[in-house]
């Protein structure tokens, strides 16, 4: 079981994230590559939490293939492409994400591959079997 922990002697999180995660011995790891918001059609949709929405499906794809869920993750590190696109990715993570939530960094960066994405989501999930 995933040991999610926000130490009472730090200050507590200001967003929907665990200060840290203690994973234990003999847990299988799974390393998901960045996410960008592609739908199946080709289609990237304008709205970055819409973008998020499809990173956090496609994660659920790689999970469900790997017998994870959302509650294995350990670890979500999440780059936007302007500070006003955070709260729409926070949203979107934060309906993905379970209780107590993983640990969690969120970048703002200059740009992806196409100038379209506003978004782009990876992960760490493990599982003991």
């Amino acid at each position: 079981m995933l040991d999610k922990r926000t130490p009472a002697a730090m200050p507590a999180p200001f967003a929907k994230y665990s200060h840290s995660v203690i994973v234990p011995a003999g847990t299988r790891m799974l390393f998901c590559s960045g996410q960008l918001g592609l739908g199946t059609d080709g289609v990237v949709p304008d709205d970055v939490g819409d973008q998020a929405d499809l990173c956090f499906k496609a994660i659920g794809l790689m999970l469900a293939d790997a017998g994870m869920g959302f509650a294995d993750i350990v670890r979500v590190n999440a780059f936007v492409t302007d500070r006003a696109f955070m709260a729409g990715y926070m949203a979107s993570r934060d309906r993905h994400m379970p209780s107590p939530p993983p640990a969690s960094t969120l970048m703002i960066v200059s740009g992806f591959t196409r100038p379209e994405f506003k978004v782009e989501i990876e992960v760490i999930a493990a599982k003991r079997d």
